[in-house]
């Protein structure tokens, strides 16, 4: 039996339960996925982590160690840390959120900071071996360590497989929430300000067996258009329309101000403005101001906020020029998060593969179907995407990634265009498969075992080890 916010469900493959059961499953799918994080996720999680680790401690770290996946260090190297003044990379996200970071706040950890936070971590890590960093090998692709250190303590943080999966919080070896009297029932106010209940419901969290990313067995395009067309999508109307609002103002924003390689900006700049090159430079505006450091918090699909604004601005974009009205808006943006949750489920959390193209899967299917196509035309917009742009690699986060989302989304539209009209890519030409699900299941392993050697290469080339 799993559990999600409170509801129980008997059977854990989604094709087995009744119309009930899937509407709630997918409409709690959406709500673990569609969260808000202030800045690139990696070094957000990273921050959080931090903060934790503080907190524990009790006091400000004497020293850091931070040991991260190839993935995780790979995706904060070159991507501004957001509210630091702009600085960039594993170090200054730790020492930030340990300096500065609310734990109570998770990926939103850094929304607090102020001038003098940022002040103290430049002197922090100026201060030669203040923050020591260091890739661990043989652990998940997302896996983030803190060690912090001060008055001869010492408190640990871990966080795997997803960016607020907490497996490990402890003081000295003793779990987070056993460390006062407060933890064992005592008034927590008055014993500790309510820091263990704080704790208590971060080691609550590691210890879970069903993670709130855990994607739901069974899970297929007809099941998610079946959930789309004559579901109740109420418990994720919230989150639908809160991803709508913040993803539309961090798009805005990198529309009208200077941020980045401002890819959204040239696009409206030199491409015309239809609503293909709207759809374009508005996710990609979006991604121009958060990849720069941008403060304004977006609404996460897949763990990646780039995602979040790939699978919604091409959507409420043609939404626009459609005329579409509130509710068929709101499912379409149902149909895009849960398409790119799908595909991505094949992948895993952080790989050689680029999440945008799963997002502009999303997008491109949601699009076909505002405009009234077939399942078969939906089916094949996402057929299409994958044979185009498959293989587009991920060197991280920074400023590159809004162009990878512009042509995510180009290729997205393209494919329903070419499936509108009744073209496509044909079973046995490279990766495409007989059907969208056996194309979407290639794909994945090619992101999730095909390019494993590739990731590492990327990792060697950004850090210096491997020379040309």
């Amino acid at each position: 039996m799993t559990h999600r916010k409170g509801i129980a469900v008997d059977v854990k493959n989604v094709a087995d339960m009744s119309l009930e059961q899937r509407d709630r499953a997918l409409c709690d799918l959406l709500n673990s996925e569609l969260i808000c994080a202030l800045g690139c996720t990696e070094p957000i999680a990273v921050a959080y982590a931090a903060a934790l680790a503080r907190l524990v401690l009790g006091c400000e770290p004497e020293s850091l160690e931070v040991g991260c996946s190839g993935n995780i260090i790979k995706n904060v190297k070159s991507v501004t840390v957001p509210n630091s003044g702009g600085m960039r990379g594993v170090e200054a996200a730790a020492v930030l959120g340990a300096v500065g970071g609310d734990a109570s706040a998770a990926l939103e950890a850094l929304e607090g900071v102020g001038e003098a936070d940022i002040a103290r971590t430049r002197d922090l890590l100026a201060q030669e071996g203040y923050c020591e960093v260091t890739l661990i090998e043989g652990v998940p692709n997302l896996y983030i360590e803190i060690k912090a250190h001060a008055l001869g303590h010492v408190a640990e943080v871990a966080i795997s497989e997803h960016h607020t999966n907490v497996v490990r919080c402890t003081r000295d070896g003793v779990p987070a929430n056993q460390l006062c009297p407060a933890a064992r029932g005592g008034d927590v106010e008055d014993s500790c300000s309510g820091t263990c209940a704080l704790m208590s419901a971060v080691q609550s969290a590691g210890d879970s067996d069903a993670p709130a990313a855990k994607p739901l067995e069974g899970l297929t395009l007809d099941i998610i258009l079946d959930f789309v067309e004559g579901g109740d999508i109420s418990g994720a109307r919230e989150s639908l329309e809160r991803q709508l609002t913040l993803n539309t103002a961090i798009s805005e924003e990198g529309l009208v101000n200077e941020w980045g390689a401002e890819v959204g900006r040239t696009l409206l700049a030199t491409r015309g403005d239809d609503v293909a090159c709207r759809a374009r430079a508005r996710a990609a505006a979006g991604s121009d101001a958060r990849m720069s450091g941008c403060a304004l918090p977006v609404a996460i699909v897949c763990g990646s906020g780039n995602q979040g604004i790939t699978c919604a601005m091409p959507v409420a974009t043609y939404a626009e020029e459609l005329g579409i009205e509130d509710d068929r808006l709101l499912r379409a943006l149902a149909l895009s998060d849960l398409v790119a949750i799908h595909v991505k489920s094949y992948i895993g959390a952080l790989s050689a593969f680029c999440g945008v193209v799963c997002a502009g899967c999303g997008a491109g299917a949601a699009v076909e179907w505002m405009r009234g196509g077939s399942r078969e035309q939906v089916g094949a917009t996402i057929v299409n995407t994958l044979g185009n742009v498959g293989g587009i690699v991920c060197d991280g986060a920074k400023a590159s990634c809004a162009a990878k989302i512009s042509a995510a989304v180009d290729a997205a539209i393209l494919g329903a265009d070419m499936a509108q009209a009744g073209r496509g890519f044909r079973a046995g030409e490279g990766i495409v498969m007989g059907t969208v699900e056996e194309t979407i299941a290639s794909m994945g392993y090619v992101g999730r075992v095909g390019m494993k050697d590739t990731d590492v290469e990327i990792l060697k080339l950004m850090t210096g080890e491997t020379r040309l």
